[in-house]
């Protein structure tokens, strides 16, 4: 884990939030199928991340691993209709499948998608309210 301390940059961590805004909903926007399963989850996954890296970014810190933004999102009290630790779940899923060639079954698509649907708005409504 390391972390490397900068000036705070709020101007860049809300263009880090309105990525992950527009990639989560191009995301959503793909069929779930087999085939587009892994880039369904490592989008999903990734949206969340940089959710955690738009975090840091507005306190001066810049992650060199996923484990710390993924962390600092995990400490938002947000209520969801699903809990926001599952996204230590994606993370772990996405690791599987870039390095060891896991291919995702269209069950773990479809939760990885309900996750998305249920944690993603609402996190990011918190992330943007401590961003301005």
């Amino acid at each position: 884990m390391t972390i490397r301390y900068k000036r705070p940059d709020k101007k860049n961590a809300l263009s880090i939030a309105d990525a992950a805004k527009r990639d989560m909903e191009f995301t959503l926007s793909i069929k779930p199928t087999e085939e587009s399963g892994t880039t369904i989850i490592r989008n999903i996954y990734e949206c969340f991340r940089m959710l955690g890296d738009a975090l840091l970014a507005a306190k001066g810190i810049e992650s060199k691993d996923h484990i710390v933004p993924i962390k600092e999102l995990l400490k938002l009290k947000v209520s969801t209709s699903r809990p926001i630790n599952l996204i230590d779940n994606l993370r772990k899923l996405r690791h599987n499948i870039n390095y060891y060639g896991y291919k995702p079954r269209l069950v773990e698509i479809e939760d990885a998608i309900s996750i998305a649907k249920s944690c993603f708005y609402p996190l990011l409504e918190s992330v943007l309210s401590q961003l301005k």
